[in-house]
């Protein structure tokens, strides 16, 4: 039978590290909150390592009369919380500890002031002060033990910092402020709801839903059971339930308990106490927080916000009209029960908590080659490169003219300008030289080549952006006009430094230069030869002897022929120097499209590549991040 590996889950440090970085990639491309957020847990999580790791800070949260202030003087044993069932009467955190000592700067970093040690010992005995907070001594009270209370001398409870918190739903900002602070610090949450507004979309909607991944570092308490009947509670528990299932809460644990019968303490009690003991909590958490975190970057690249996230609606009447008391008389009233039941009925579909959005992939490789092809034919354009080839071509022809042309009527190729020295090219320093390359006088871009360069440079970023979320791919069209301001003139460099090949002057020039003297040598000596007999025969001198080449004398032989053979020969050149210029303008266009080319991938796509990069980079980072996705 073959055996299935067990997936290697991601270690913390890794996970924090992937997160880090994914955040400094995603800097400037996603949202600032995202980013933001994310920074916001590698830094925390860098501080709670370095704090007391046997101590896990476990805070009781809940919204008015929800009985958190109960709960938390009966696991205490103490009187230490004032208990109110309608007005707030917590109105800063306290702190009550198990073997508090070393988590003093673990509270000063959750920035509890009043912090109680809660112990058997006498108070007079007791220290005062702990790490310059100020500690009391909470003693138990001396007549037996206290029904529900956490014993200070279990072992399994030791480190435990149990934090009572303001009401979440108080009419005083500050209070809901603190509570928001301190949610995002502690190790473990309990969420204290009653029958009454358990439902209540506030909670749901703010709280619960948002913390999905966060399942694992949560416990939620359905309070005051003992004002329903036993069958009420079981349907608020299986409402509750399925509530918290909706809001991607599977698993968390849900006790219903009533701090005036003791019922459900208990089970409570060893809850808390097992995952106290097992000092993990801290890092289930910040794993949860760096999975949080991550979602929100994953949300953010695919282009929602929290705006775009949907909520669920909650039907049925406005909460806080649940469940009413029951009056405790065992008749088994539980309409209340149900008419909580049927608030937040809705779908659970959209959850925040962004726990199920997809990790993203990676895009199709783009090949780099093929977005350069169509790139570089319209940069030539707009670069000029089919003006500068035509004039190497006339420039050569040009030359040669200038070079085999008839002697006698090649001066006249002086006065006529060189087609590329008119464009200021042909005549660009060495690159090895370190001579800076001048501007060409090229004729302008028109506004036609601009318009042709631009639509080449957005297909160019659209091709490579195909397949990206949508704020990555506008990354990537920004990334491809991010040198639009250095790209004419990189264009017109490119063509200026460009060797075209025109500076070597071809052997068979000289050549057939020569010949041309020496034909025009022997057209001056048969001219001078007939003038040399005209003048004899003008001065009645007898006639020298006069050969021949047939029936024609050499002297009209040589002036004729010289004339005649002048002519051809630059006939002759003008072809040759026609197919030659065509030669070397296939050259210049191979090497102008070269430059060109090189001039398209520096401005252009190299930034395009990098941003893909980038984005892969990420991609694998936030995969990292989230343990896998």
């Amino acid at each position: 039978m073959k055996l299935l590996r067990r997936k290697k889950s991601v270690s913390l440090d890794d996970r924090l590290a992937g997160l880090e970085q994914a955040a400094d990639l995603a800097d400037g491309r996603l949202g600032a909150e995202a980013v933001s957020g994310a920074r916001s847990v590698v830094s925390r999580a860098g501080v709670r390592r370095s704090l007391s790791v046997d101590h896990t800070a476990v805070a009781l949260a809940g919204a008015t009369g929800s009985g958190k202030s109960s709960l938390f003087n009966l696991l205490s044993g103490t009187s230490l919380a004032t208990v109110g069932v309608t007005r707030p009467t917590t109105s800063i955190a306290q702190a009550a500890l198990w073997e508090g000592t070393g988590a003093g700067s673990l509270l000063d970093w959750l920035e509890i002031p009043r912090r109680h040690e809660v112990s058997d010992v006498p108070p007079a005995i007791a220290p005062r002060t702990r790490n310059g907070g100020q500690v009391g001594i909470a003693s138990r009270p001396a007549t037996g033990e206290v029904v529900g209370a956490i014993d200070p001398s279990d072992g399994e409870a030791a480190g435990l910092i149990l934090l009572d918190l303001p009401d979440h739903d108080s009419i005083e900002l500050s209070h809901r402020l603190e509570v928001d602070r301190l949610v995002e610090l502690v190790d473990l949450l309990v969420w204290v709801l009653d029958p009454q507004k358990y439902a209540d979309g506030v909670v749901h909607e703010r709280y619960l839903r948002p913390l999905a991944r966060h399942r694992d570092v949560m416990v939620v308490v359905l309070n005051q059971i003992d004002r329903l009947s036993p069958a009420a509670v079981e349907r608020c528990l299986k409402d509750l339930r399925r509530l918290l299932d909706d809001d991607g809460l599977t698993g968390v644990p849900v006790v219903g308990v009533s701090t005036r019968t003791g019922a459900g303490v208990s089970e409570l009690r060893s809850l808390l106490t097992s995952r106290v003991s097992d000092r993990r909590s801290w890092a289930t958490r910040l794993a949860a927080d760096v999975g949080t975190a991550a979602d929100a970057l994953v949300r953010a690249s695919s282009g929602m916000g929290p705006a775009d996230e949907p909520s669920r609606e909650i039907e049925g009447e406005p909460a806080g009209s649940g469940a009413v008391s029951d009056s405790g008389s065992g008749s088994g009233r539980g309409s209340g029960s149900e008419a909580g039941a049927g608030r937040g009925s809705g779908s659970g579909a959209g959850r925040g908590s962004g726990s199920d959005a997809e990790t993203p992939v990676n895009p199709p490789e783009v090949s780099v080659d093929r977005l350069a092809r169509p790139l570089t034919d319209a940069l030539s354009e707009a670069a000029g490169v089919r003006v500068v080839v035509e004039a190497v071509a006339k420039a050569h022809r040009h030359r040669s003219v200038a070079a085999t042309g008839w002697p006698i009527t090649r001066w006249i190729r002086r006065f006529r300008p060189d087609p590329l020295r008119r464009l200021h090219l042909g005549t660009s320093p060495n690159p090895r030289s370190g001579e800076a390359v001048g501007r060409s006088s090229m004729p302008a871009t028109t506004v036609v080549q601009r318009s042709r360069m631009d639509t080449a440079i957005r297909e160019a970023a659209g091709a490579a952006s195909a397949g990206l979320p949508r704020p990555w791919a506008v990354a990537v069209r920004q990334a491809a006009r991010s040198h639009g301001d250095e790209l004419e003139d990189g264009l017109d460099r490119a063509v200026a430094a460009t060797t075209l090949g025109v500076s070597r002057r071809p052997r068979w020039w000289r050549a057939v230069g020569l010949a041309q003297w020496l034909v025009l040598a022997a057209m001056i000596a048969g001219g001078v030869w007939l003038l040399g007999l005209v003048g004899m025969d003008y001065l009645r001198l007898p006639q020298p002897f006069l050969p021949t080449v047939g029936d024609l004398p050499w002297p009209t032989f040589l002036l004729i022929g010289g004339v005649l053979l002048g002519l051809v020969i630059a006939l002759l050149s003008r072809v040759a120097a026609w197919l030659g210029g065509r030669r070397r303008a296939r050259r210049a266009a191979k090497a102008l499209r070269a430059s060109v080319d090189q001039v398209a991938r520096e401005l252009v796509l190299e930034p395009v590549d990098g941003e893909l990069s980038r984005y892969r980079r990420f991609v694998e980072a936030i995969t990292v991040a989230r343990d896998g996705g």
